[in-house]
């Protein structure tokens, strides 16, 4: 009867002044959360209002390189803005990236990253100076990049099964130069002669221009480089493209084979580009800068530009960026083991 009585009860002032409270309460919870998203909202319509920096974590004249001034182009085309790209070579991209990932989350410092700077590098290096899980928010991706097969212009082999046939003759005395100690080229290398039950001389540099030179020059008889940064010497015949390590060949080289159709089967390589932001970037600015991504990458003139210099125009969101991000870490993880690959 207690229980009747108090249910049927009128409430008290307490009561009263409770639910008011919780009422008001509610009231400023919901505003906050409006004004915080109107907020964002206003930051990604406005931005960009200056200009923007994309850091390119290697040195200038690789394939990284090359793909990311030609994003910048037409993104300060599309944002009215001035976009400059800046390049923080050094530690195999490692320099590059934590500028980024310490960086203002505002859009205005992006970082064009690519298979070596976010799936390699938090496999092969035991410690980094940011966290890789954590430090970046995943925009969309650029282009993939299909590597070739590339020789000396005199190396005595003109596809892959002359080149293994050379090597297992002289066994450690073929060399192949890469951008750096465990980057995607040089994995693509380790990889090959694996397959191909080969011994090759690895000679890493510090980046993609320099090891091009060298190979010109003759001071290294291979190198497995993205077709982007390289098809404008193989065309001029400083050098050979024996093959492309992808499972298609390139539309801008379609003479050249496979290297898993011309002495090498199941063997498959290669990399990307991607644009990243600094983590606790806004989810809008982050979706604004990945639909714009998407704008440009459509635009002919600039798939063409792409294709003919090799790379294979691809955008994303930013979760399939993420996806592809985790699951090429997975692979390069068993490499990397496999082969005893370290960072000295």
């Amino acid at each position: 009867a207690g229980h009747a009585r108090l249910a049927g009860a009128a409430p008290g002032p307490s009561l009263l002044i409770g639910v008011a409270m919780t009422h008001t309460l509610t009231r400023r919870a919901l505003t906050a959360l409006l004004l915080a998203a109107s907020g964002t909202l206003a930051l990604a319509q406005a931005w960009p209002n200056k200009p923007v920096t994309i850091i390119v974590p290697f040195v200038p004249g690789g394939g990284t390189d090359l793909g990311a001034r030609l994003m910048a182009q037409k993104l300060s085309t599309r944002w009215g803005q001035s976009v400059v790209v800046d390049n923080r070579g050094g530690a195999g991209g490692v320099v590059g990236a934590d500028a980024v990932a310490r960086a203002k989350p505002d859009g205005y410092t992006l970082l064009v990253g690519n298979v070596g700077t976010q799936s390699i590098n938090p496999v092969l290096y035991k410690k980094l100076p940011y966290d890789p899980d954590k430090a970046f928010a995943p925009v969309s991706t650029i282009a993939e990049l299909p590597f070739f097969v590339l020789a000396r212009a005199n190396l005595p082999a003109a596809n892959v099964r002359e080149l293994i046939a050379l090597a297992k003759k002289e066994p450690g005395k073929i060399s192949f130069g890469s951008s750096g100690n465990g980057g995607a080229p040089h994995l693509s290398a380790e990889v090959f002669a694996a397959m191909s039950n080969t011994q090759l001389l690895h000679v890493p540099y510090k980046g993609g221009g320099a090891v091009m030179t060298d190979l010109i020059a003759g001071h290294v008889d291979l190198l497995f480089a993205s077709v982007l940064e390289s098809i404008g010497h193989v065309k001029a015949g400083k050098m050979k493209a024996l093959a492309v390590t992808t499972t298609v060949r390139s539309d801008s080289m379609p003479e050249v084979p496979t290297v898993a159709e011309s002495g090498l089967p199941g063997y498959e390589s290669g990399s990307w580009l991607a644009l990243l932001a600094p983590a606790g970037t806004p989810k809008d600015l982050v979706d604004k800068i990945a639909a714009d991504m998407k704008t440009v990458l459509a635009d002919e003139s600039t798939r063409q530009a792409l294709i003919q210099q090799g790379a294979i125009p691809r955008s994303s969101t930013p979760a399939q960026l993420q996806t592809l991000i985790d699951n090429d870490r997975k692979r390069y993880e068993r490499i990397i083991r496999d082969k005893h690959i370290s960072i000295d």
